[in-house]
C-alpha cells in the first residue's frame, strides 16, 4: 500500500550489510557537508524482526550512529518486546561511552482505526494490540510516530474524512508525537484487484491536500502531522501545477500550519485550503 514492498528481499539480511550501508551514508553526508541530527532506518520491514535486522548488528549500528541525537526505526506492533530493550541498552551504553546519547523513536503503521478495514487490510493486529504496543514503547521512554493511510481501501468515499480524523485521535491518544499520512498506492496487483471490485479508489492530489489540511487542523497542537510527498506526481492530473502544490505541502510539513492554496493557469484548479 505504500510501495515499500518494492524494496523487500526474499532472503534474510546478511550480517554486516546494514552497518555497511550506514557507513556509506555517513561518507556521503561528509562529502555534502551535511550534519543532520536525526536519521531514519527504514528497511521495508520491521527493525525488530531478527531476519530483517540481525540482532548481532545492533552494536555496529549504534556505533555508526555516533553524532546523531535521534534514530527512527519501523516496526510491526507484534514485534515490540525484548529486542526493543536490547537496542535501547546498546544505544544507552554507546551514549555513555562515546556520547552524546541517542534517542529512539519507533514508527508503526496503524493505517486506520476503521475496524472492518483494519481487519481486511490483513495487518494481523487489533486496535487494542496496537494500543498495548504503543503503551509499551511510551513506558520505555521511546518516541512513537504513527503511519495512517490516505484513502485506504474498504472505506466508502463519503466516510474517508471521518475515519481519518478518528485515526488521528487514536494515534495521539496512544502517545504518538508524530502522525505521518501516507497516500495509498497501487502497483502491486492487489490494489488493482480491489479497485476493480469497487473496494478501493486511489487518492487524487486533491484528496491528499484535503486530508492533510483536515488532519493538521484537527491535531490541535497535540503533535506534528506530516504528509508523505514521495512520488507525488503519480497522484496529479496536471503536470503544470504539481510542483507548486508539492512545494506548498512541503512548506506545511515544515511550518505545521495551513498555507494559502495556489492556482494553476493550465487546469484552472484551486487546491483545497
Amino acid at each position: 500500500m505504500c510501495d515499500l514492498w518494492r524494496a523487500t528481499t526474499l532472503t534474510e539480511t546478511p550480517r554486516g550489510a546494514i552497518p555497511a550501508q550506514l557507513a556509506a551514508v555517513r561518507l556521503a553526508l561528509q562529502h555534502e557537508n551535511m550534519r543532520p541530527s536525526g536519521i531514519k532506518l527504514y528497511n521495508a520491514g520491521s527493525f525488530f524482526d531478527p531476519r530483517a535486522v540481525p540482532v548481532q548488528d545492533y552494536e555496529a549500528i549504534a556505533a555508526a550512529l555516533d553524532g546523531f541525537s535521534r534514530v527512527i526505526v519501523e516496526s510491526h506492533p507484534a514485534l515490540v518486546g525484548p529486542r526493543v530493550d536490547r537496542l535501547l541498552a546498546v544505544l544507552d551504553r554507546r551514549g555513555r561511552t562515546a556520547g552524546p546519547s541517542i534517542e529512539l523513536e519507533v514508527a508503526m503503521g496503524l493505517e486506520t482505526v476503521h475496524p472492518g478495514a483494519l481487519d481486511r487490510l490483513n495487518k494481523r493486529f487489533t486496535i487494542e494490540q496496537f494500543e498495548r504496543a504503543a503503551g509499551a514503547l511510551v513506558a520505555r521512554g521511546v518516541g512513537l510516530r504513527v503511519f495512517l493511510l490516505v484513502s485506504p481501501p474498504f472505506i466508502a468515499a463519503g466516510e474517508q474524512d471521518v475515519w481519518l480524523l478518528r485515526s488521528v485521535d487514536a494515534a495521539f491518544s496512544c502517545g504518538a508525537s508524530v502522525v505521518s499520512l501516507v497516500p495509498t498506492r497501487s502497483g502491486n496487483g492487489a490494489m488493482e484487484a480491489l479497485s476493480a471490485a469497487d473496494l478501493f479508489r486511489a487518492p487524487t492530489l486533491d484528496d491528499i491536500e484535503r486530508s492533510f489540511a483536515l488532519a493538521l487542523t484537527h491535531a490541535c497542537h497535540r503533535g506534528r502531522v506530516f504528509v508523505d510527498l514521495w512520488d507525488l506526481d503519480r497522484f496529479a492530473e496536471c503536470a503544470r501545477c504539481v510542483a507548486p502544490r508539492r512545494d506548498r505541502l512541503h512548506a506545511m510539513n515544515l511550518d505545521q500550519c495551513l498555507l494559502p492554496p495556489s492556482t494553476c493557469d493550465g487546469c484552472s484548479h484551486v487546491p483545497p485550503s
